[in-house]
This record gives structure tokens, C-alpha cells and sequence, in this order.
């Protein structure tokens, strides 16, 4: 009896553990960044993106910055549009010249807004 006791004890120390952990700890978040948008956009103008690493930021929506999320769907609009993705595999740009001249737009649209973020968040 003395066994069952010490069994059922440990046992219900390592559940109620487990539970304990399980409904003090958070969800992990992944916060994508302006400086993560203008250096997966750098690397697009300079053919160094794979198609995985585009789609995995570009792909996931960013809820907590309305305005990152408009960028990213302009990104991921251009994408559609002027992707080329057979030619990515065979060395080749991501996007054509049009995509790309369209995402320098847009990279130098960030910029100057994560700037000015920036200058904001000093000035307080």
C-alpha cells in the first residue's frame, strides 16, 4: 500500500507539473520586423533569396503592424504577378525586371517609413 502510495504520488506531481507548465507558459510569437522586410527585399534585388525563404516571410500574415501586412501582401502581390519561380531553381531572378523595379519602389517606400518610425521614437 505504502508503494501504491508513493507511485500514485510521484505520478500525480509530474502530471500536475506538466499542467502547471502548460497553462503558465505562452505561445511563442513570431514578430516579423521592418528590418526584416528590407533585408529579404535586398536580398531579392540581389538574386540571394531562395523561393522558401521569400514564401516563409512573405507568406505569414503580419497581425500586429496593419501597415508591414500591406507591404507584405504588395510583396507577395508582386510575386503573383511578376514571380518567376522555374527560374529561381535554374539560377535566374526571382522576379522579372518589372517585379524587381516595383520592389525597389516598395523597399525604398519601407524605408523611408521605418525611418520616420525611427526619428519618431527618438523624439519621445
Amino acid at each position: 500500500m505504502a508503494l501504491f502510495l508513493l507511485v500514485f504520488a510521484v505520478c500525480l506531481l509530474i502530471f500536475g507539473g506538466m499542467i502547471a507548465i502548460l497553462l503558465f507558459s505562452r505561445t511563442p510569437r513570431y514578430r516579423t520586423e521592418p528590418r526584416q522586410l528590407l533585408e529579404l527585399f535586398d536580398k531579392a534585388l540581389e538574386d540571394r533569396v531562395d523561393e522558401g525563404e521569400w514564401n516563409a516571410i512573405i507568406d505569414y500574415p503580419i497581425r500586429h503592424d496593419d501597415y508591414l501586412d500591406g507591404v507584405r501582401r504588395r510583396a507577395h502581390r508582386l510575386m503573383e504577378e511578376h514571380g518567376r519561380h522555374w527560374r529561381r531553381a535554374q539560377g535566374g531572378p526571382l522576379l522579372d525586371s518589372t517585379g524587381r523595379e516595383e520592389l525597389a519602389a516598395l523597399r525604398k517606400h519601407l524605408a523611408a517609413h521605418a525611418d520616420l518610425q525611427e526619428r519618431r521614437r527618438n523624439e519621445t
